[in-house]
């Protein structure tokens, strides 16, 4: 693949969870299609440029692109109580890479590196949450937090997490030769 190719999937990548964070129903941790986008983009282009277009996602709400929930960004928004979550994406495309070296099926090493990497994903927030949170004189206990920013978006993420996968398949077969589908 060329380059440039390369640049515009990994851009588009990055457009489309925006797009996605920008769906949003506001919380103490916001719905929003955003796990969806991160889902979708990692089958579409697999996990090196789903993983890339992820990175450049946060690096984009960092330099302070309003791209994150709310038409939020800068780097307010990453180290606030739920800037966790947002850095814990990167770990759901860390994880579509560790599991491609997995010897299942492709579907299933998807899903795999999926959930796995939304359960470091959820870890990462919910520390991260806890530890602002405190910092910021608000003392929440780990059930408290999890009843708060984990429970609540389990079956949404599963839900987005078969959408993606039925839809980014499909994309993934116009973009790309056969064979090389996350």
């Amino acid at each position: 693949m060329h380059k440039t190719q390369t640049l515009t999937r990994t851009a588009m990548g990055a457009v489309i969870i925006a797009l996605c964070a920008w769906i949003s129903i506001p919380a103490a941790v916001p719905f929003t299609l955003q796990t969806l986008g991160i889902f979708l983009v990692l089958t579409a282009l697999g996990p090196r440029q789903g993983t890339g277009a992820i990175l450049v996602y946060i690096l984009l709400g960092l330099i302070g692109l309003p791209v994150f929930a709310g038409f939020s960004g800068g780097p307010g928004a990453l180290i606030g109580p739920t800037g966790g979550y947002i850095v814990g994406f990167a770990l759901i495309g860390f994880a579509c890479l560790l599991t491609q070296w997995l010897p299942l099926p492709e579907p299933v090493r998807c899903t795999a590196g999926c959930l796995l990497g939304l359960a470091a994903c959820y870890a990462f927030g919910t520390i991260w949450f806890i530890r602002v949170s405190a910092a910021n004189g608000n003392v929440y206990s780990l059930p408290a937090v999890l009843a708060m920013c984990v429970v609540p978006f389990i079956l949404p993420d599963c839900i987005k997490l078969v959408l993606a996968l039925v839809i980014g398949r499909r994309l993934a077969r116009a973009l790309r030769p056969a064979g090389t589908v996350c």
